[in-house]
């Protein structure tokens, strides 16, 4: 079932396992303290399934994996930007034996200079942002190759300037894999990631390898356990925020944004709020809009997860009412096309499919790679098809088609 179509809605997803498991839809709903009206209507594509926390009990009880029923992973599409080795060659990057046993690096591997390494971590990390997850994808193995090969053969300072750059190239694979729903494979990354960053003694750089561990475990369902690590690593940074650089206070404060989302997913409002409050702190503290170690951290990332804080919670007349009024101009494009499918999402759960869908459009002129990958613009664009009344209009079947979620 999973990633052999993306044609189905999450509640038609529902209804296939349930079906599968033997259920009737008296007692799946019972199991998630439901009706089974409200689960029928699920299932019937009567009401939309946008609530991650919704979607994870069902999961639970369902016996599946939270990607079973949002449709993940995604197939990344060959392009002149990825060519045509994509996710296998980064998961052949990733499960390498020679990183778990005692035998050495890839000696046909040679490491380039520590500066070309810098510039190609920059160059891809600002491709992530660009939101060219082809690209990134496809160019990943190398750089992680290369910078194991540096690791290997350089020691002092240079030795954990290499560790350096291997984190951020592990920390890159964790998020960008997160986006196309690779969770396990994410979790790999992240983890040998803070494995680098902790070798090279650079509190920083673990701080922000944490924050991907904290996404890892969201990809996985896991908001509890996300919540509880970001109360572990604020605990393990706040030592040194007496002097803390514009970097500790960029990956201190979205430590916390990436835990408020975990929060609200765990539908605990209190922490929820309790983690936006801290980021906001540091957001203030900070000043002003930034990028260091590309978190584009400041107060809009912060407004940018009030917003989407606040439709996981289900309060979606305050997403309606914030979303638009955030000026993300001056945000990173991923940054701002993932603020766009918040705000597309609220506006349709409030009935203004027209608007919603509009705003989807335009993120996907701004960011085409994004929108078609993020299981939140599949989702919407496939239950707009299914809701309509009438033959859907044809831009709304050209789009359905685009994301792939319409034969």
């Amino acid at each position: 079932m999973r990633g052999m179509t993306n044609t189905l809605t999450i509640g038609e997803r529902v209804a296939w396992y349930r079906r599968r498991r033997g259920m009737s839809q008296e007692v799946l709903a019972g199991l998630v303290d439901r009706t089974e009206d409200w689960l029928s209507k699920v299932e019937n594509n009567r009401i939309q399934l946008d609530r991650l926390s919704v979607i994870k009990s069902l999961a639970d009880v369902l016996d599946v994996a939270l990607a079973d029923l949002v449709a993940e992973p995604s197939l990344v599409s060959w392009t002149s930007d990825s060519g045509m080795r994509t996710v296998p060659a980064l998961r052949a990057a990733l499960m390498d034996y020679r990183k778990v046993t005692p035998f050495g690096a890839d000696s046909s591997v040679e490491p380039p200079p520590i500066d070309v390494l810098q510039q190609e971590l920059k160059t891809l990390w600002d491709a992530y942002q660009d939101a060219r997850f082809g690209y990134v994808t496809g160019r990943l193995p190398s750089l992680i190759a290369h910078a194991e090969a540096a690791v290997s053969a350089m020691s002092g300072d240079a030795l954990n300037d290499a560790r350096r750059v291997l984190g951020l190239a592990y920390q890159l694979a964790a998020v960008q894999l997160t986006k196309i729903g690779e969770a396990d494979l994410s979790w790999i990354a992240a983890d040998r990631g803070l494995g680098a960053a902790r070798a090279a003694g650079d509190v920083v750089l673990t701080g922000t390898l944490l924050r991907s561990v904290a996404h890892a475990l969201q990809a996985t369902g896991r908001y509890r356990e996300a919540v509880q690590l970001t109360n572990d690593a604020a605990n393990y940074l706040e030592p040194h925020l007496s002097n803390a650089t514009p970097e500790l206070l960029s990956v201190y404060g979205t430590l916390f944004l990436a835990g408020s989302i975990a929060a609200a997913r765990a539908n605990d409002a209190i922490t929820t709020r309790t983690f936006l409050s801290a980021a906001d702190e540091a957001a203030t503290r900070l000043g002003h809009d930034a990028n260091h170690l590309w978190t584009a951290f400041g107060p809009t990332n912060v407004a940018i997860h009030r917003v989407a804080t606040a439709a996981e919670l289900g309060d979606i007349q305050v997403a309606v009412d914030l979303g638009p009024r955030v000026d993300t101009s001056g945000m990173p494009m991923e940054r701002r096309v993932r603020h766009s499918l918040e705000v597309a999402r609220a506006l349709s759960a409030w009935n203004r499919a027209d608007e919603a869908l509009d705003t989807v459009l335009a993120a996907e002129k701004m960011a085409p790679e994004q929108v078609r990958y993020h299981v939140l613009s599949r989702q919407l664009v496939l239950s707009w098809v299914r809701h309509q009344r009438t033959k859907p209009s044809t831009v709304l079947v050209d789009l359905a088609r685009r994301l792939d979620v319409m034969d």
